[in-house]
């Protein structure tokens, strides 16, 4: 159990050059998980609004009316 003269080392990421703390590092990562959500939200509304548009294209209330083509039926 470290005394309480200790310090902890906040060290992060050691790169060559610098080292990035790991609060910047906890904090890049939650903004990129929330942008996901969102992301993920937007995305699924809008594949649904995809789906309900080929849903109206395949019902057949624009599609024009056919007028049945009469057959002459052979005598016998």
């Amino acid at each position: 159990m470290p005394s309480s003269s200790q310090k902890y080392s906040d060290e992060g990421l050691n790169l060559i050059l610098f080292s990035i703390p790991q609060d910047v590092i906890l904090q890049i990562g939650t903004g990129a998980l929330l942008v996901a959500l969102l992301g993920s939200k937007a995305l699924s509304e809008t594949l649904q609004a995809i789906s309900q548009a080929s849903e109206e294209v395949f019902r057949g209330d624009r599609l024009p009316l056919l007028n049945p083509v009469e057959t002459e039926s052979e005598p016998s």
